[in-house]
């Protein structure tokens, strides 16, 4: 995880340099040429602020999804991933431009929530207990409450994370 946010990092330092040319891989909403930039909008982000608000969240969050094994983690990342940036290419205002490691981020929380429960694992139900207490308040992000936030990428995300443990369900 801390090479995954130090990519993050890297990726933002790259940008500024380039006078935020890497901000066009961000998803603009209902443009089929945009489906492109799913993946690539969750490593970017628009200024230090935002990649340093991103960056703690996704270090506690994914170092603890990936506690139970790499190839199940970057499955179930891909699949969160995917499912908050659709939801944005679908959802999120015409003429706007949505990247970031939230969606991700919403979706680790929605999937440690829920993975102990369809895993059967007392000891991930625990986690998902300490998730919820830690970081429970990130659900007010869901809310369309600030027009400079996406709302949509959360809840997506957040969907896509609640859905995971379904879909990369061990036997």
């Amino acid at each position: 995880m801390s090479f995954w946010v130090g990519l993050l990092w890297l990726l933002e330092a790259v940008d500024t340099a380039r006078d935020h040319r890497l901000d066009q891989y961000g998803i603009v909403p209902r443009q089929v040429g945009e489906l492109a930039d799913v993946i690539p909008a969750s490593f970017m982000h628009f200024g230090y602020d935002h990649v340093a608000a991103n960056s703690v969240p996704l270090l506690v969050l994914g170092f603890l999804a990936a506690a139970r094994g790499l190839s199940r983690f970057f499955a179930v990342a891909t699949f969160i991933i995917v499912a908050s940036g659709v939801g944005v290419w679908l959802v999120a205002p015409a003429n706007t431009n949505t990247a970031g490691a939230s969606g991700l981020i919403f979706g680790l929380f929605g999937y440690l929530l829920v993975r102990g429960f369809v895993d059967r694992k007392v000891l991930d139900v625990v986690v998902g207990v300490g998730v919820a207490v830690l970081y429970g308040s990130i659900l007010w992000g869901v809310l369309p409450t600030d027009s400079g936030i996406s709302w949509q990428g959360h809840l997506f995300g957040l969907l896509g994370g609640v859905a995971a443990p379904f879909v990369f369900r061990r036997s």
